[in-house]
């Protein structure tokens, strides 16, 4: 018992260690970059630089661009079976009446590509461009 005591000792203190080298430093940035556009109002696209937490989700990154971009507002509304809904961007709205919402892309290499999954789960990767576009839906 003494033997197995004295084992575990130096793990404990190593994932002491460990702990503290990552309390002290934080979680590392990744930079993305971040789009809007609305082409059914004309606007012109605005660009923006954000940082998201590794492993960390958009919703992260949105609220720090927020923070320290006062020409960069967002709302969300959460919506009891699909989570968190990104409902206002610029103060622009989607409204479903007029089949209208903020349709949320990836571009990489040209391509773009809708997200499979909302603001509050989708984990961004470093130096990826986020595209937030005024889109419209047509019923089916």
């Amino acid at each position: 018992m003494a033997l197995r005591t004295a084992a575990l000792l130096p793990v404990g203190l190593l994932l002491l260690f460990i702990q503290g080298i990552l309390t002290d430093r934080g979680a590392a940035t990744l930079p993305i970059r971040l789009s809007v556009v609305n082409d059914l109002s004309n606007m012109t696209p605005k660009s923006y630089s954000s940082s998201v937490v590794e492993g960390g989700v958009l919703l992260g990154a949105l609220r720090r661009l927020q923070e320290t971009q006062q020409d960069f507002k967002f709302t969300v509304q959460v919506d009891p079976d699909f989570g968190l809904l990104l409902e206002s961007v610029n103060g622009v709205s989607g409204n479903e009446h007029e089949q209208m919402y903020w349709e949320i892309l990836s571009e990489s290499s040209g391509e773009y590509n809708r997200l499979n999954v909302g603001i509050g789960c989708y984990t961004p990767q470093e130096n990826e461009h986020i595209i937030l576009k005024f889109n419209t839906w047509s019923q089916h």
